[in-house]
């Protein structure tokens, strides 16, 4: 069981990733726009490092729901931009 949710959690992080990079590179939206998704993940990836230096609680709270975050956030442009706004 461990290694699937190590799986999950390593496909998570890469599909979050895929996608803040995917809206940092879109060029006709507003600069906070495409800014807010990698900014959250940026935040997300320091919130989990808190595991190494002996800090479990904020990353368990912080760090899933940010990554969270980041995928609907970036999926939602990512799916305005192919509809035409």
């Amino acid at each position: 069981m461990l290694p699937a949710v190590i799986a999950f959690g390593i496909a998570f992080f890469c599909f979050a990733l895929w996608c803040s990079v995917t809206v940092a590179r879109m060029r006709d939206i507003p600069t906070w726009r495409r800014v807010l998704p990698i900014s959250l993940f940026l935040l997300a990836a320091g919130a989990s490092l808190l595991r190494a230096l002996g800090i479990p609680e904020v990353a368990n709270v912080v760090a899933f729901p940010l990554n969270l975050a980041v995928v609907l956030l970036s999926l939602r442009e990512i799916r305005g931009r192919r509809s035409g706004r």
